[in-house]
């Protein structure tokens, strides 16, 4: 029995043991799931498997977003396309969907009553300001004050009084609220300019000769309009996340992401990978989380609505304060003119183009993986299983059942993520939790599309903050659970490494 078996295991053996306050159980309301046959189920067993045989690719390998995989394109645009096995009625959805993507939005009142409710503060004015041809957005060069495509979320640590209040994360600060805007409409202050310094952290000696020189990021709020910030208050810089396969993600069984969790390390094999349950105001239950660099948010409509609210100061009807993050002590962004209008339902987006939206997102292809079936790839790929990344970076899924969503129904794909939460050391940490989450711990990010990021966004900057500028950075900034696939990296022979980031960069 291979140690992610053993897991699946013990994880749902421990699960009603984790949650003994819940009274509903955690699942996927938000699908309309077809339960798997006890025939499919041992179908899907066997083929999520892990690779035991590097001298040629696994059956589907190249297609990691399933049946709506696309061609590798070679330009800044193979991140925009629709999933290939849309029908023609979605493919114009989809359509309408980028074309909300990309609006943007003006202050209230205007004309386009369709197009009003910006702010009163926000810290871009469009989705896609931040998540640039749907790719991964930028950290601020040093010393530079323009923070695009990047959020600096902020909170205070505080203890739960109760089962409910265990879901609601760190408090915000007392005036700031909990993300910062550094952008706002005319007659009311933004809050201040994010800017950042790069450091030098440490030099890594590799096996073979080879010395990286890490950074490390030094964060500064400044011009703060409305006073200090609280002496408790952490704050934590994110750069936008790349936006393929979100759908196929949200399909994936929440049962088969929790299965595989092991929050008391109890096979002793030094990962211990927590599923992060929240809160979910749009289902009113516990769900799994999903998305968010701590899996914060279970489905994509509650991430478009919160993103439209905390990034845009959009009010939708998940998230229908136009003020969106002002808090009390902000007086005149509290009382500004909004969008609402009757017109979009009462508020400043309406629930059918958050549905547009939340569709676009979903929808947007994983490319073909490239050079599959060359030796330096496989190579890489057995080394990334030697090294155990794979712990973490689960290679593959088979989402559900699907009733209406038959695009993203019962595919094979290959995310290379576990979806969990996993302690990755005090290097990066950054003292600010949310929900059950420390600050120590983030979900692993899938990597599917890691090899266009410089085709797409026109850099390579990794992790959520955006300080490793190659892969072989990334990687050496894995500490905590992290820390033994990192150390297993380092002292492999160059040829080895460089064949482990030829399969990365193949993905």
């Amino acid at each position: 029995m291979t140690p992610r078996f053993r897991k699946l295991i013990i994880g749902a053996l421990c699960l009603p043991l984790a949650w003994p306050a819940i009274a509903q159980p955690v699942g996927d309301p938000h699908l309309n799931v077809v339960p798997r046959t006890e025939v499919e189920a041992a179908r899907v067993a066997r083929i999520t498997q892990p690779a035991t045989r590097f001298d040629a690719p696994e059956r589907f390998e190249a297609n990691q977003g399933g049946a709506g995989t696309v061609r590798r394109r070679d330009d800044a645009q193979a991140f925009s396309l629709p999933q290939g096995n849309l029908d023609f009625e979605q493919q114009g959805t989809f359509a309408v969907g980028n074309g909300l993507f990309e609006r943007l939005w003006v202050t209230a009142p205007a004309s386009t009553i369709a197009s009003d409710g910006l702010g009163p503060m926000f810290n871009a004015r469009s989705c896609q300001d931040c998540h640039i041809k749907d790719g991964r957005g930028h950290a601020p060069a040093h010393g530079d004050d323009t923070a695009l495509s990047l959020v600096v979320r902020l909170g205070q640590p505080r203890v739960p009084v109760d089962d409910l209040n265990r879901y609601l994360g760190a408090g915000p600060d007392p005036v700031y609220g909990h993300q910062f805007s550094d952008a706002s409409i005319a007659g009311i202050p933004a809050e201040g300019r994010v800017s950042v310094d790069w450091i030098d952290a440490q030099v890594v000696a590799l096996a073979g000769g080879q010395n990286v020189a890490l950074r490390r990021p030094e964060w500064t709020l400044s011009d703060l309009a409305y006073g200090d910030l609280a002496e408790t208050t952490a704050i934590s810089p994110r750069v936008a996340p790349q936006m393929i396969g979100l759908g196929l993600i949200e399909a994936i069984p929440a049962a088969d992401i929790m299965a595989a969790a092991d929050p008391d390390d109890a096979d002793g094999d030094g990962i211990s990978g927590r599923a992060h349950i929240v809160w979910s105001p749009e289902y009113d239950r516990p769900m799994l989380g999903r998305f968010g660099v701590r899996a914060t948010t279970p489905t994509l409509r509650q991430q478009a609505a919160d993103a439209f609210n905390a990034d845009i100061g959009i009010a939708s009807p998940l998230r229908p304060d136009a003020a969106g993050d002002c808090t009390d002590a902000q007086t005149l962004c509290r009382t500004a003119l909004d969008g609402n209008d009757a017109g979009q339902g009462g508020t400043e987006v309406s629930g059918e183009s958050l549905d547009l939206v939340t569709f676009y997102s979903a929808n947007l292809a994983v490319p073909k993986r490239a050079g599959v079936d060359t030796p330096e790839v496989l190579r890489g790929k057995e080394m990334f299983a030697q090294a155990r990344c794979a712990a973490c970076h689960t290679p593959k899924f088979v989402t559900h059942r699907l009733v209406d969503r038959p695009e993203d129904s019962f595919q094979l794909i290959w995310p290379y993520s576990d979806f969990l939460l996993h302690d990755m050391g005090p290097g990066l940490a950054d003292d600010l939790p949310a929900g059950q989450a420390t600050g120590a711990e983030w979900r692993t990010p899938p990597l599917w599309g890691l090899g266009l990021t410089e085709q797409v966004s026109g850099h390579r900057q990794f992790l959520h903050d955006g300080r490793a500028r190659t892969l072989t950075e990334a990687i050496l900034w894995h500490g905590g659970e992290g820390q033994a696939a990192r150390d297993a990296f380092a002292a492999m022979p160059p040829v080895d490494r460089d064949a482990l980031v030829a399969f990365l960069e193949s993905l």
